[in-house]
């Protein structure tokens, strides 16, 4: 079903969403945000299987800057550090 809402920009810059459309958000899920000229449209990010992860990670080993497994841990650790606060 199509809802057309009406929001607000604000001064600082942010968007004001009224409660029935934040409702429809997730605390720390990844959006896609697609815009043409008079169009912005947020969509879920689609969430990689494992083995999608292991393949791009294949990709990247052959780069001379691609992270080791122990910095991949060590970032996850800290996100869900700070996730958990």
């Amino acid at each position: 079903m199509q809802q057309t809402i009406t929001i607000n920009l604000t001064p600082e810059g942010n968007l004001q969403l009224p409660r029935e459309l934040r409702d429809r958000f997730s605390i720390g899920e990844e959006y896609l945000v697609t815009t043409t000229e008079d169009t912005i449209t947020f969509s879920k990010a689609p969430k990689l299987s494992w083995e999608e992860l292991r393949q791009r990670r294949n990709v990247l080993e052959d780069e001379p800057d691609a992270l080791s497994t122990e910095e991949i841990c060590e970032i996850v650790k800290e996100v869900r550090k700070e996730a958990s606060r």
